[in-house]
């Protein structure tokens, strides 16, 4: 139950963080993406915490509950597994198994490559690994689908920011609904067509699908609320460091995950449209030859553990007693 999840402020590497934990034993980090927070792991506290792990879901930095840092390179892939590895320390453990959805998936991804000493396991859901920078850089997705791809909408200091901002929870409705396995349009790169608003390109559900309430969209906008105009800057600051991650990250090229790695993702999910990323799921068990399973589930969208968290939670827990068996 998430009304047994205990709330709290910690300080990693200057930022406070604000996160959610439920249980005792060995440590499970949960890193969440855009445009979540904590709460998109609301499924997964309960059954993880009973089965004898000590779950943590953070806010990452400029995200909902924690802090927003002002500048614009404070959003780097090294700085953001720079915050894993200082959470946990900061939570007294000396390891974890670190899973990662969407941005928190690379995230995970470069933290387990960089830091297999503190991260002993590492599963990703929906975006599989592009080590070290993570997304593609922008020029290359300006050359697959122009300049009305979404991440290259977000470069635009203050627009997106205000967009998203405006109206939290209609935001949520059609983001939430816009990429998920029960939107009857065939998966596809999110594409903004010149003149068109951000939210315009995404539709709304008429009604909310089974898997996300009215409660859900309240506790989203409350979260983000917290940085009122700037609710998203922080998020979306995220996508500004893409090329700045890679030209930070070139001396790892070529690093591979050699701890043990989980993948699951959607059949619906429209990260697998992007090209370049069959090709990537074709390669995990060379990239991460301690590849446990990738797991692919049936109608399932871009909100891997909100959309089917029965399907998740059983992979994922199969996953962590193979690591503790």
């Amino acid at each position: 139950m998430v009304d047994a999840v205990e709330h709290r402020q910690v300080e990693v590497n200057g930022v406070r963080l604000h996160v959610a934990e439920q249980g005792e034993g060995p440590l499970v980090l949960l890193l969440h993406g855009f445009p979540e927070s904590w709460y998109a792991w609301r499924h997964q506290f309960a059954p993880l915490a009973a089965a004898g792990y000590r779950v943590v879901a953070p806010d990452q930095r400029g995200y909902a509950r924690s802090e927003r840092p002002e500048r614009l390179d404070a959003y780097t892939l090294p700085q953001l597994v720079g915050d894993v590895i200082g959470l946990v320390r900061a939570l007294g453990e000396e390891q974890a198994v670190v899973v990662g959805h969407d941005w928190g998936a690379p995230v995970a991804w470069l933290s387990a490559a960089v830091r297999p000493d503190v991260v002993r396991a590492v599963a990703g859901l929906s975006v599989p690994p592009s080590l070290p920078g993570g997304l593609a850089p922008t020029a290359v997705s300006r050359k697959h689908y122009g300049d009305s791809f979404y991440q290259l909408y977000f470069q635009q200091p203050g627009v997106a920011d205000a967009e998203l901002a405006r109206d939290l929870p209609t935001t949520f409705r059609h983001v939430f609904y816009g990429a998920s396995g029960d939107n009857p349009l065939q998966p596809q790169p999110w594409l903004v067509p010149a003149g068109a608003s951000l939210l315009a390109s995404q539709p709304a559900p008429a009604v909310l699908p089974d898997w996300l309430t009215e409660a859900d969209i309240a506790a989203f906008a409350a979260d983000y609320a917290t940085h009122g105009e700037h609710a998203f800057t922080g998020p979306l600051n995220y996508y500004r460091n893409v090329d700045r991650n890679w030209e930070l990250l070139t001396a790892f090229q070529g690093l591979g995950i050699t701890v043990p790695a989980l993948y699951v993702r959607g059949d619906r999910d429209l990260v697998t449209a992007l090209k370049g990323v069959d090709q990537r799921i074709a390669d995990l068990p060379t990239l991460a030859p301690k590849l446990f399973r990738s797991v692919l589930l049936p109608g399932c969208g871009h909100w891997t553990q909100q959309e089917r968290p029965a399907e998740v939670n059983a992979e994922l827990l199969d996953f962590l007693a193979h690591l503790d068996g």
